[in-house]
């Protein structure tokens, strides 16, 4: 087969699925940054013990865009004291068109996250450096695990129906 005949078989199929994803934009919404016990925090042995918290939430804006945000907060102590809390809000607005339901909340609850992860990632470390303190890299998180963990608790929360 031919390339031009396999980018019109690609453009056929598209074309009569009706699915349709496009970025329209990336941003960051929302940055904290504190270092409540600086600078007695800097004279303390680097023994830190990090805590990250995770959200998503996606809202329809109309005619199929969508905000999906994506919050992080990073909480990193020394012993008892808070050496830094970083807290990021990266959020996208995406164009999706022509899923099912079921494939439509897959793609905010873990596709989108995943393309914000990257950005949200280079803000904490960006931000926690500028704070004095050594660089935070986050690990990759596994956001199609946590939205089928998710699913899989709301389903175990849905009251079971009775039948009468």
């Amino acid at each position: 087969m031919s390339d031009s005949q396999a980018d019109k078989n690609q453009q056929d199929e598209k074309a009569t699925s009706g699915q349709q994803f496009n970025i329209q934009k990336i941003y960051t919404k929302d940055i904290s940054f504190e270092a409540p016990n600086s600078p007695k925090v800097f004279t303390e042995k680097w023994e830190p013990k990090n805590n990250l918290d995770l959200n998503t939430n996606a809202t329809p804006i109309g005619d199929n865009h969508y905000e999906v945000v994506l919050s992080l907060t990073v909480t990193t102590n020394i012993g008892d004291n808070t050496a830094y809390l970083c807290e990021v809000q990266q959020a996208g607005i995406f164009y999706i068109e022509g899923f099912a339901d079921a494939d439509l909340r897959a793609m905010l609850g873990s596709f989108c996250p995943n393309i914000l992860f990257p950005y949200a990632r280079e803000a904490v470390s960006d931000i926690v450096t500028r704070g004095g303190f050594p660089q935070m890299l986050l690990a990759p998180i596994n956001f199609d695990a946590l939205y089928e963990q998710h699913m899989q608790q709301q389903a175990s929360a849905a009251p079971a129906e009775t039948v009468n």
